[in-house]
């Protein structure tokens, strides 16, 4: 069973999904909320195993309350539910610990689809993401250099820490450091895993 939890300042939305779900086998709404303090009461209180949740709300955003449900319930899933499909929201939300993005301007059947592939343990992004921020990021071609988060990994790494490891030190998801774990090796235009953690004891990378 899906415990699903949504958090959303549009009410009209939430309507929306509340509509399509409210009959669908093995989904139950525990709760909403219209700002991310809201949403941690839930999420404390009804503990759902899934959250899809606004980036930009009142008194708390989505941001802040993805980092806060990873550290508190590293098993709950999160699926962010944006207008935003800028590159940095994209980062912002995966480094948080998010394993889904999609659009407000997706169809529900999307949404829908959405829902059930990340509380499977899967992850999702909505095509339109990928076919323009998530591409352009990808298909970069020439080595540049690492951000802070990736410098701080390429460091836990040095330290011979797994991923699971990372992530919980982190507060990140494992999937989170995964690909910020790719992404490196395209980076630093290395072949695998096992060159990353040459590189990594090698250069002794310091978080600065």
């Amino acid at each position: 069973m899906i415990r699903l939890a949504i958090a959303e300042d549009h009410q009209s939305l939430i309507d929306g999904i509340k509509l399509l779900l409210n009959y669908e086998e093995g989904i139950s709404i525990v709760g909403t909320a219209n700002n991310g303090e809201e949403l941690m009461k839930i999420v404390r209180l009804k503990r759902p195993n899934l959250v899809v949740t606004d980036i930009r709300m009142p008194k708390m955003d989505g941001i802040t309350a993805t980092k806060l449900i990873k550290k508190e319930f590293p098993e709950i899933k999160v699926l962010a539910f944006t207008m935003f499909d800028q590159l940095e929201a994209i980062e912002q939300m995966l480094d948080a610990g998010a394993s889904g993005y999609i659009l407000k301007n997706s169809s529900l059947n999307e949404v829908h689809d959405a829902i059930i592939k990340v509380s499977k343990g899967e992850t999702y992004f909505d095509p339109n993401i990928n076919a323009n921020a998530l591409e352009s990021k990808s298909s970069s071609k020439t080595k540049g250099p690492l951000t802070r988060r990736q410098i701080e990994i390429l460091e836990l790494i040095g330290q011979g820490k797994t991923s699971r490891e990372i992530a919980d030190l982190l507060f990140i998801g494992v999937h989170t450091v995964d690909t910020h774990r790719k992404n490196m090796v395209r980076i630093l235009g290395l072949k695998g895993k096992g060159e990353l953690m040459r590189y990594a004891l090698e250069k002794k990378y310091k978080f600065t």
